[in-house]
């Protein structure tokens, strides 16, 4: 199993994921074109994608789901109640596959389990992908009001992990949106901090973790370094020594292979869990 992050904040997000024959987007939150030119970036045309698996309606994660599936013929996975929320996006000849919360069903050789989260949109889930083949199990939870006990049973047992770290809480109450924003943010159906990030990602530590990415960092309340400074001092304090990076939002990421991360992580991050 290989991910790479094409980018990821308020201007857009869009993770790739791919096992052996299959090949997805989770989240097209970018312009078609953009897309196309992330997706050059490292080397993949976009007609090596065989699906888009969109979990929320906002603009984000959804902006070049349409215009991408019609010049490529390419599925888009979404909810009922997504879908209607961002129709405007689509103009009808697209080909759209519904999917449900906690109906796991396989595309190609990933089995893709959906879970409810917490956000203010009209249908948020979160994505468990699991490798047919090999078992390994990717999660991703960006837009995360709060890590439910259902969120956390979702990504237990993963061996990488997209987990959002959105603001830092002072940076956020000093910064420039309105207070209605700010309270927005920080409510139980807005974003994770990187306090509430590195209580949560603590919680999912287990031997087989082998990645942590952090991910739709604030561009005006937060810092790249300060989310791994704080979610890393966390997890280093439990005993965990496995990779941790932060995504970007202006470029795609590394594509990283996470046997390969684990194999790293070798017995020493056993030992210590």
């Amino acid at each position: 199993m290989r991910v790479c992050c094409l980018g990821s904040g308020s201007a857009g997000n869009a993770v790739l994921v791919e096992v052996e024959g299959t090949r997805i987007l989770v989240d097209a939150g970018f312009s078609g074109k953009d897309l196309e030119n992330r997706l050059a970036a490292i080397d993949l045309a976009p007609e090596a994608i065989d699906a888009i698996l969109i979990t929320h309606d906002h603009g984000d994660h959804t902006r070049g789901a349409g215009v991408f599936a019609r010049r490529h013929g390419t599925p888009v996975h979404i909810t009922e109640r997504t879908l209607n929320a961002c129709r405007e996006l689509f103009r009808g000849n697209e080909r759209t596959v519904s999917y449900r919360v906690a109906h796991p069903y396989l595309l190609g050789g990933l089995r893709v389990e959906p879970f409810l989260t917490v956000h203010d949109a009209a249908d948020p889930v979160g994505i468990a992908l699991v490798d047919v083949a090999t078992g390994a199990r990717l999660g991703i939870a960006t837009d995360l009001g709060r890590p439910t006990a259902g969120v956390h049973h979702a990504l237990s047992g993963c061996d990488f992990v997209v987990l959002e770290a959105n603001h830092d809480e002072v940076m956020l109450r000093m910064g420039p949106y309105p207070w209605s924003v700010k309270a927005r943010i920080a409510s139980s159906h807005g974003h994770l901090s990187n306090h509430a990030a590195a209580r949560f990602a603590t919680g999912l530590m287990h031997p087989r973790l082998a990645g942590v990415l952090l991910a739709h960092l604030s561009v005006e309340c937060n810092h790249r370094d300060l989310a791994h400074e704080v979610v890393g001092e966390a997890l280093e304090k439990k005993g965990w020594h496995g990779w941790l990076d932060v995504a970007r939002q202006d470029v795609p990421g590394p594509m990283l292979d996470v046997e390969d991360l684990r194999t790293r992580s070798g017995p020493d991050q056993l030992t210590l869990l």
